[in-house]
């Protein structure tokens, strides 16, 4: 009966084609059909009294459109870009472009900011929770950052400004500080460190003192009740009052019993910063002699003097000590000094060679590599790490191989006691005296005004507590 209906409708088509054309017909129509229905419940769901506005909104919210949802984290990481000012806190990962161009900015005017900002600040730098202030503008129908606002460090603000050209102009403000000369003295109860602490040294300072004195104090059996410590030290200050950071310690004592040791910073005419006594007499600082590295377990592969070359094979001197270590643990300086070399040298392969003083050397083959900044002309401390173990040059597996040498001669790391200092003489001797006395009569005067402020309030409290 279908088929006799389909072929009165479509009397000149075959009857397989007949029932596909219908079907295809009536799919079309009751879609249609469905359509309709569907505009008209949700018509009919606004009331007649609605304005035509609220039509086309329930129109348009019909769901034939995917809405574009994103998140909150996303809406601010990628905001939509209109003029205004942000406040960015740096993210693991982040770059300073990927900051600008996820704000919208145009590539080549990120480019242009981060170029400007090179010149004085390595963005590079930025610190994860850094926050930067930024200004966007359209100009000339582009979106470009209009001004950029930064603190890099305590004091040290960076301010990049647009230029009428378009351009940017970056600098580097810093607060001018203000410099205090502070005076601490005190017993020790406990700990030097604790005590110390307890009567408000900064820990940086407490740090610098017991370095300064570890060559002749050992602070954990030296140390009794009662004895006595002084320090003097500058803070540097901002407008504000606050302490923007602790300077280096001018003068230091420790009184152990009856035995007084003090200290004085002095610099040199050649740059050289160190302690003396007041006599112009250096501390003495004993060179690593033994293992200069972080492996401290390593045994002796190989001692100084007469052996069998593991790979020449026959009988030479060898002038250093061996330690055998993972490749790519530290090594250390043995002392205080400046790089001389530090570059591939034939069989020691990587190579650094330090000098301590006018006798004293230190040298390290073998190495992986060279820690970062570490070249020749390089100021080092003792126990920086200048490099790490390898197996360069001719060498039969990852070792440290360490010379010392004295006067130009090597000589035995195991058995030379050597030390680092150079005592003060001629006209650097002249002006440390000089600056001796002005310390000196500095600390005279400060610790007057400490004793004389103490009495004050010790008669203070007796008076309070007399009327009471």
């Amino acid at each position: 009966m279908l088929k006799d209906f389909i072929k009165q409708i479509y009397p000149s088509i075959k009857t397989k084609q007949c029932l596909v054309t219908f079907c295809s017909t009536f799919a079309v129509a009751l879609a249609l059909i469905l359509v309709i229905a569907k505009n008209t419940s949700v018509k009919a769901s606004v009331s007649n009294s609605a304005p035509m506005s609220a039509l086309e909104n329930e129109v348009e919210n019909d769901g034939f459109e995917e809405e574009t949802i994103i998140s909150e984290e996303e809406a601010e990481r990628h905001p939509i870009p209109h003029d205004g000012k942000y406040t960015i806190e740096v993210k693991s990962g982040d770059t300073l472009l990927n900051i600008l161009t996820d704000m919208g900015v145009e590539y080549k005017h990120a480019n242009d900011l981060f170029v400007s900002i090179r010149k004085v600040f390595d963005p590079r730098d930025l610190r994860i929770g850094q926050k930067i202030e930024i200004e966007t503008a359209t100009i000339d129908g582009s979106y470009v950052v209009k001004s950029l606002a930064s603190t890099l460090k305590t004091g040290q603000h960076l301010n990049v400004t647009i230029n009428d050209d378009n351009t940017y102009s970056a600098r580097v403000d810093k607060d001018e500080l203000i410099e205090e000369v502070k005076t601490v003295y005190g017993q020790i109860n406990g700990t030097v460190s604790a005590s110390m602490h307890n009567n408000g040294v900064p820990s940086r300072i407490v740090a610098n003192f017991i370095h300064i004195f570890s060559a002749g104090v050992d602070f954990r059996r030296d140390i009794k009740k009662g004895d006595t410590y002084e320090i003097m030290y500058k803070n540097y200050l901002l407008p504000d009052g606050s302490i923007a950071k602790n300077g280096n310690i001018i003068y230091a004592s420790i009184t152990l019993g009856k035995n007084k040791m003090e200290l004085y910073r002095f610099k040199d005419a050649g740059g050289n910063v160190d302690y003396y006594t007041s006599k112009g007499a250096a501390i003495k600082k004993n060179l690593l002699s033994r293992r200069p590295m972080a492996h401290q377990s390593s045994r002796i592969s190989s001692h100084f003097g007469r052996r069998r070359h593991p790979i020449y094979k026959d009988i030479r001197t060898h002038w250093g000590v061996d330690y055998p270590a993972p490749k790519g643990s530290a090594i250390y300086a043995a002392g205080d000094g400046v790089v001389e070399v530090a570059q591939y040298r034939s069989g020691y392969g990587n190579y650094i060679r330090i000098r301590h003083n006018g006798e004293y050397s230190t040298a390290y083959g073998h190495m992986n590599g060279y820690a970062r900044g570490v070249r020749a002309g390089t100021r080092v401390k003792k126990g920086q790490t200048i490099g790490y173990v390898g197996s360069t040059g001719r060498s039969t597996g990852p070792h440290l191989h360490y010379e010392v040498i004295r006067n130009g001669q090597r000589v035995n790391p195991l058995t030379i006691k050597a030390t680092a200092a150079n005592n003060l003489t001629g006209k650097n001797l002249t002006n440390f005296k000089h600056q001796v006395s002005k310390i000196d009569e500095t600390r005279k005067n400060m610790l007057a005004d400490v004793q004389k402020s103490e009495k004050l309030a010790q008669e203070q409290t007796a008076q309070s507590e007399k009327v009471n």
